[in-house]
């Protein structure tokens, strides 16, 4: 792990992140020892920051050390978090310093290799997001809903969550979002009002934009929508796409819009 680019574990108690989760991260695919989408991964921090008003990030030093991660493993992968930096008093930031840098390198999870071939159960979760269009869509620091979604999810026998907002209307998953097909459209959850906004997500809907198969709607349902879908995936930037199988009673067979999407992704 790199702290500002020096070789550290070790974070100060002070720092926004601990105090209030006064950041972003975002959490990339390495493959070949080269980060897979990197402009985008860097695109989506300066993005979060820019709606933090977290200003003064070294973005050419961010990328510099993420490469050097990267560069550690032939596959694995690269978290990196931007903060608001030391300083500041209660929650006001006045006499903050320079925003903090935290890159890490871990392994690949090899549990996706599996759930390619044979799918993902996903299960209702209990846990609604809260709403809140300032902090929409963006990966910021606190996670804590996604921390009580995955506590309950591990109790179950599902490799993944179907998610919902306060409103009832399905956003994603725990760690990934999600698309479902019937016939030759293609839809995928609003997300204008809680949710996060992968970097997969954004590439298969620019994909699905310029096909002349499918079309592609950004939409507001409950989850009981998937019960007519012909097909339902999921995706982040390190699964990158997984064909879902079941999802609570339901069951899928196809994987017509998977193997179109494997062939490009």
């Amino acid at each position: 792990m790199w702290i500002n680019g020096i070789s550290a574990s070790l974070l100060s108690a002070s720092d926004r992140a601990a105090q209030f989760g006064d950041g972003s991260f975002t959490t990339a695919r390495v493959t070949a020892g080269k980060i897979q989408f990197a402009e985008a991964h860097i695109e989506r921090l300066k993005a979060a920051s820019q709606r933090l008003m977290i200003e003064g990030a070294d973005w050419t030093a961010l990328e510099e050390e993420m490469a050097h991660a990267a560069s550690m493993r032939e596959e694995g992968v690269v978290k990196a978090i931007i903060s608001r930096g030391e300083g500041g008093r209660g929650y006001s930031s006045q006499g903050c310093g320079s925003p903090t840098r935290i890159v890490s390198v871990s392994d690949y999870p090899g549990h996706y290799h599996q759930w390619r071939r044979l799918g993902v159960k996903l299960a209702l979760s209990p846990v609604a997001l809260g709403q809140n269009t300032l902090l929409a869509g963006i990966k910021h620091l606190n996670r804590l809903e996604q921390v009580m979604i995955r506590l309950h999810l591990d109790q179950t026998d599902a490799h993944e969550a179907l998610v919902v907002d306060t409103s009832g209307m399905l956003v994603e998953c725990c760690a990934a979002n999600i698309f479902w097909r019937k016939g030759d459209q293609i839809f995928t959850p609003d997300l204008s009002a809680s949710g996060v906004a992968g970097i997969m997500r954004s590439q298969i809907i620019s994909l699905l934009e310029q096909s002349e198969i499918y079309t592609i709607s950004v939409v507001k349902q409950p989850p009981d929508v998937l019960h007519d879908a012909d097909e339902v995936i999921i995706c982040n930037a390190l699964m990158p796409i997984l064909p879902v199988r079941q999802a609570q009673d339901w069951h899928f067979t196809s994987s017509q819009l998977y193997d179109f999407l494997h062939q490009v992704c």
